[in-house]
């Protein structure tokens, strides 16, 4: 095959492999709402770093049209409700999912 028309079709390639990508998402969020659950996880994160009895950075927080899923593990079962009393406070948050493990000592 000529050079030439190989790194054509490469090029080619590149191009247009996220439009397919993109076409390919069959998700219905739109980049409102896509902004809308990434604010809210921000502020669940920035209340969990400001609370003293909550280990935010072992907490993984995922927001899918309001509703924040909880993850990861925490010390008791004290700090898994404080971080679910803290997610619900947040505005727009429409429901929290608690699957947060408590270490076992």
């Amino acid at each position: 095959m000529d050079i030439k028309f190989s790194r054509t079709l490469f090029l080619l390639g590149v191009l247009l492999g996220p439009v397919v990508a993109y076409a390919y998402d069959t998700s219905t969020d739109t980049p409102g709402q896509y902004l809308d659950d990434a604010a809210i996880t921000v502020k669940v994160k920035t209340a969990f770093a400001e609370d003293k009895w909550v280990k935010g950075l072992a907490i993984n927080v995922r927001t899918d049209h309001g509703v924040v899923d909880l993850n990861g593990t925490v010390n008791s079962k004290n700090e898994s409700d404080r971080a679910t009393e803290l997610a619900t406070q947040v505005k727009s948050v429409r429901a929290v999912h608690n699957n947060l493990t408590i270490m076992s000592r």
